[in-house]
């Protein structure tokens, strides 16, 4: 026989095509409390429990907020602080900082509003392994319990984190759904052949009319991705034949955070407010905290009532809310005018950080 049709004895059609890496629709049952799932491993949302799970916020004395003074600091401070600031640029001279001359520094109110809401999000997903025989905890061992009875350890409160756990008595073993239980499938690279057309004389045997040195005028070369087996070991079972299929439920624990600052400075960008802290002179906590009300900033009052409604929406109807907090910061910020060589200019400093923005700054170093 022809050296170059041994391939065609190698084919084994008794080993199938690779099938999908996934279970197909309708390969798994539905179980009672993870509907849903139709075979794919994208997570599902697990509803939040009922409406008595959910407690519902109560007035609270103490959203009345004290009154507050505002913070200066020292020419001194003011000074340090360029000084630190212009170190950190490279092109900048020390010197105006240095022999500037203050006409004024300015303390400016700014109050910085957060709402912290620290929530609960279960999903499910099937998943499976390969079955080599370990311990099934299936239906036998008693029924599924529901998504939100699992018990799990909460984490210390507004730390973000997940952690996934195996569903107890939903696991079962199934045929592998890539190889149909065969434990491997047919080699893509060569169809299941073993063996494939020598790409240097295509197939010929010779090459400018010289035996092939490459296929030594077979015309063929051994597949190298099957090792000239015309197939693979199943790259989902890894042979063993069965999937131990259960329900995975991922809990997520986040700590979801919004905040607020009145725009009443145009000199000054407020994504700088940031990166910086400030004195958290009221904090508000409570499972559901109330609005506030009765404080001199009635921006800050309006940005409470939205932003508690708009947690309330957002998380409610889909994670369990644990915690809330809401916090009213004031955060230094002073405007610093000054003369340096007849010219008037100035910069900001703010946070307790005093960290420096200046839009112009009197001088750089020149780079010949």
């Amino acid at each position: 026989m022809d050296e170059r049709d041994e391939d065609l004895d190698a084919f084994d059609p008794n080993i199938p095509e690779e099938g999908p890496s996934a279970p197909p629709p309708g390969w798994l049952d539905d179980i009672h409390g993870y509907q849903g799932h139709k075979g794919g491993q994208d997570d599902n949302p697990l509803y939040p429990p009922p409406p008595p799970y959910s407690p519902q916020p109560e007035l609270n004395k103490n959203t009345l907020v004290p009154n507050v003074r505002v913070p200066t600091i020292s020419e001194d401070e003011a000074r340090d602080a360029l000084l630190k600031f212009v170190q950190s640029k490279w092109t900048y001279s020390s010197k105006p900082a240095r022999n500037l001359t203050f006409k004024e520094l300015k303390p400016i109110t700014v109050y910085r509003y957060r709402l912290e809401t620290y929530t609960e999000t279960r999903t499910s997903a099937w998943q499976f392994e390969p079955y080599n025989g370990q311990m099934v905890d299936g239906p036998q061992f008693g029924m599924c319990p529901p998504p939100w009875d699992i018990p799990v350890t909460l984490p210390q409160r507004y730390t973000s984190m997940v952690e996934k756990i195996r569903v107890p008595h939903t696991s079962f073993v199934k045929l592998c759904h890539t190889c149909n239980g065969c434990g491997k499938t047919r080699c893509t690279n060569c169809s299941g052949r073993g063996r494939k057309r020598c790409t240097f004389c295509h197939g010929h045997g010779r090459s400018r009319n010289k035996r092939c040195t490459y296929c030594h005028g077979r015309g063929r070369k051994r597949c190298i991705s099957c090792q000239g087996q015309g197939y693979k070991t199943c790259s989902v079972c890894h042979g063993s034949q069965n999937l131990l299929h259960f329900i995975l439920l991922t809990v997520t624990w986040k700590n979801n955070v919004d905040q607020f600052i009145p725009d009443r400075q145009p000199d000054f960008p407020d994504k700088k407010f940031q990166r910086v802290t400030g004195d958290p002179f009221f904090i508000d906590e409570n499972v559901l905290v109330y609005p506030i009300q009765g404080f001199p900033d009635q921006e800050i009052c309006d940005a409470s009532m939205k932003m508690i409604n708009e947690h309330l929406n957002r998380f409610s109807s889909t994670s369990r809310i644990l915690q809330q907090r809401q916090t009213i910061e004031l955060v230094p910020l002073t405007h610093a005018y000054y003369s340096y060589k007849g010219k008037d200019r100035s910069y900001f400093v703010y946070g307790t950080e005093n960290k420096v923005f200046t839009s112009k700054y009197p001088s750089a170093c020149t780079i010949l």
